[in-house]
């Protein structure tokens, strides 16, 4: 494929799965708890990426399955893929968790400030920060307060457990940026699906009641979050980051915001009053500052460190 298309078309496609998700997400919340909704959902992603390595490696001349790899390809794989699940499980069950006392457009906003806490982490690997990047972190803070904190000074809860889910999705990024320039996307996404559906079973059985009554409520939202949102969104998101320009990818992936809150308002029929369109609209500003390249001087002193 063209690698321009993969790298623009993919995060877009992404952006809009998993948009339009947190409206499914926020559907299944009044039947089953996050663990047991996230269990369900990884099962679905992790078989139908299974088949879809088997297949693969039928039509495509040349191509392993996960199963014929060297003991050694197993092993990085295991390490990346289980990496990449422990990640996204935290991070999904706290949005999961968050979004049932929220709305799925807001939920989606705070989410995406995952775009600028990534470059935040690179203080601790020694990165100097740009001066946009400060202005970034400003302007979202700006934004979330808006979203977040109320005329009488006071944030919800659930507002904060998604906030450290847009922090735990940060850190599943740079990990799947650490592997997928050196793992196959698609059984390096099967792994992911496959620790995150071992560890949500394990809690679901420990601290919910699963029951077969309220997974038949929900089969629609389970198949959308799971074969779209799982399987194809992160399978997508894994395909578009190798050796993909960070900047562009990133801005395009931070669009699901913008979907969720269409998603929200089309499906849910959520409304949204001035106070918290201004806070998506400066976050949105700071999800797209925090990606510009820095400037020519900033590079310049850079180099001469």
């Amino acid at each position: 494929m063209n690698r321009n298309i993969r790298q623009t078309f993919f995060p877009l496609l992404t952006a809009f799965i998993w948009g339009t998700a947190f409206a499914a997400q926020s559907m299944v919340t009044e039947h089953l708890g996050p663990l047991t909704f996230n269990a369900v959902r990884n099962v679905v992603a992790a078989l139908a990426l299974l088949v879809l390595d088997l297949a693969a490696a039928k039509m495509i001349k040349g191509r392993r399955n996960m199963f014929q790899l060297s003991r050694a390809e197993w092993k990085r794989l295991l390490i990346g893929g289980s990496l990449c699940g422990l990640m996204l499980i935290l991070a999904s069950t706290m949005q999961q968790i968050g979004i049932a006392d929220t709305s799925a457009g807001k939920t989606g906003f705070i989410t995406a400030m995952y775009i600028v806490i990534v470059p935040l982490f690179g203080l601790f690997q020694g990165k100097r920060p740009t001066v946009l990047l400060w202005i970034s972190v400003a302007v979202a803070a700006g934004g979330l307060y808006f979203l977040c904190v109320t005329e009488s000074f006071t944030v919800a809860p659930s507002d904060l457990i998604v906030l450290l889910c847009a922090v735990l999705y940060a850190g599943h990024i740079l990990v799947v940026d650490r592997f997928s320039g050196e793992l196959d996307g698609i059984q390096m996404s099967c792994i992911q699906f496959f620790t995150a559906m071992v560890l949500a079973v394990a809690g679901a059985f420990a601290m919910e009641t699963p029951s077969v009554q309220a997974l038949s409520l929900c089969v629609w939202p389970i198949l959308y979050c799971g074969l779209l949102s799982s399987g194809v969104g992160y399978t997508l998101q894994i395909l578009a980051q190798k050796d993909a320009n960070p900047t562009v990818v990133s801005i395009l992936l931070s669009m699901e915001s913008v979907f969720a809150v269409i998603g929200g308002a089309v499906v849910l029929h959520e409304r949204m009053g001035g106070r918290e369109i201004l806070g998506c609209v400066l976050m949105m500003i700071a999800v797209i500052l925090a990606q510009l390249p820095a400037s020519s001087k900033e590079k310049v002193v850079k180099a001469e460190e």
